[in-house]
C-alpha cells in the first residue's frame, strides 16, 4: 500500500519514520525546513523504551502533488490547518474514491471536516495518546506511550496492520468519538504546561498544578454531562477519575497515578512547542471546545475560558513559555 503523511510534524514524522523504517512505501508532506534537514541529516527517531534509529532514505516532499498516488493518506497537521488539508488532498485526488484517509490530530471534528471535502474517500477518526518532540535539526522523540486508535470502520484494520508492523501499538476502537472527549479532557493539561515551561513529570510532581489541571477537568466534565456526552477512557485512567487522583497528596498521588508518571524526563506538551517555536496553538480546539460546547448547552465554563485567555496572551508576546508558577496561574484564573 502507497501510504502519505500530511502535515510531516512531530507526530507525522514520527509515524511516518517508523512506517518507512518497516519497509513500508511512504512520503511525507512537510515544511522546506524539514526536508532539507532530512536530506543533509537523515531523519533520527528515538523514544522512551530505548529506541534509536536514523533513516537517510526517507521521502520528504513539499507539494501536495507528490501524494496523487497515496492510497492511504495520515493526516497530522494542527487543527487551524484541516481545512487547507481537505482542500488540497480534494484536489489532486479528485473523486477520492478508493482512498483510506485517517486523521491523527487533537481536538473533535477533524475527521469531519475531511469528509466535508472528501465525501466520497473512507475518513476515519483516529487518536495518538502520546508526546512526540521535535528537536533539531531533525530528530523526533517519543517520551510517552500508548496505544494509537483508529475509528472501526472500514479501512480501520488494514491500516492498524500496519502500523503495528511498524512497532508502532494501535487498535481499531468503536467508540472513536467517545475516546476523542476523553483524550480532550487529559489535553485540558496542555496550556498549564505550556504556561510553566515544566517537563511533564516535574508539572504532575507539583500539587499547585495538578490542582489547576483537576479543576479544569471537572468543569470540563461537568459540560460534557449538560451536553449528554460520555467520554470513553482514552488512557490508563477513567476519565472521572483523574481529578480525584490529581487532588491527592504528591506522595499518595506517586503511588497510585504510578502509570500516569512513566514519562520521559524531557517529555512535553506540544502546546509548550508551538509557544517555544512562535507558532499558533490549539488552545482553540481543546479547552475552547469545552467553551463552545458550553455556550451550546447554555452553560458556562469560566476556567477554561480564563485559560484560553492566558495562552493567547503568551502567543501575543512572542517570548516562548512565560514559565508561570502554578501559584501565578491560579492567581490569574482568579482560583486564589
Amino acid at each position: 500500500m502507497r501510504i502519505g503523511v500530511f502535515g510531516a510534524g512531530s507526530i507525522g514524522a514520527f509515524i511516518g519514520a517508523m512506517l518507512t523504517r518497516s519497509g513500508a512505501d511512504v512520503v511525507l508532506l512537510g515544511r522546506t525546513a524539514l526536508a532539507d534537514a532530512v536530506s543533509a541529516h537523515g531523519l533520527r527517531v528515538s523514544d522512551n523504551d530505548g529506541l534509536e534509529a536514523v533513516l537517510h532514505d526517507l521521502v520528504v516532499v513539499t507539494s501536495v502533488e507528490a501524494l496523487r498516488d497515496r492510497q492511504l493518506v495520515f493526516v497530522t497537521t494542527k487543527s487551524a490547518d484541516t481545512e487547507t488539508a481537505g482542500r488540497e488532498l480534494a484536489r489532486v485526488f479528485g473523486d477520492g474514491e478508493r482512498r483510506c484517509i485517517v486523521s491523527f490530530q487533537n481536538g473533535i471534528g477533524n475527521a469531519d471536516v475531511l469528509r466535508r471535502h472528501l465525501p466520497k474517500a473512507q475518513v476515519l477518526a483516529g487518536m495518538v495518546p502520546y508526546n512526540v518532540v521535535w528537536q533539531a535539526p531533525a530528530h523526533f522523540h517519543r517520551g510517552t506511550s500508548g496505544d494509537l486508535m483508529v475509528e472501526a470502520l472500514a479501512g480501520a484494520e488494514a491500516a492498524v496492520a500496519l502500523l503495528r508492523k511498524a512497532g508502532l501499538d494501535a487498535v481499531t476502537r468503536d467508540d472513536l468519538g467517545g475516546v476523542l472527549w476523553g483524550k480532550l479532557l487529559l489535553n485540558l493539561n496542555n496550556p498549564v504546561n505550556a504556561l510553566t515551561g515544566l517537563p511533564l513529570k516535574r508539572q504532575l510532581l507539583d500539587r499547585d498544578g495538578r490542582r489547576i489541571v483537576a479543576a479544569l477537568m471537572r468543569e470540563g466534565l461537568r459540560v460534557l454531562d449538560a451536553a449528554g456526552i460520555v467520554p470513553a477512557k482514552a488512557g490508563k485512567v477513567g476519565s472521572r477519575w483523574v481529578p480525584f487522583l490529581l487532588d491527592l497528596p504528591t506522595p499518595v498521588f506517586k503511588r497510585i497515578a504510578a502509570s500516569m508518571l512513566k514519562l520521559d524526563d524531557d517529555a512535553r506538551s506540544s502546546m509548550w512547542e508551538d509557544l517555544n517555536k512562535r507558532r499558533r496553538t490549539e488552545i482553540d480546539w481543546i479547552n475552547g471546545e469545552i467553551v463552545r460546547l458550553a455556550a451550546a448547552h447554555r452553560t458556562t465554563a469560566p476556567l477554561n475560558a480564563a485559560i484560553i485567555g492566558l495562552v493567547r496572551e503568551a502567543e501575543a508576546a512572542g517570548q516562548g513559555s512565560p514559565q508561570w508558577s502554578a501559584t501565578q496561574i491560579a492567581q490569574r484564573l482568579g482560583m486564589r
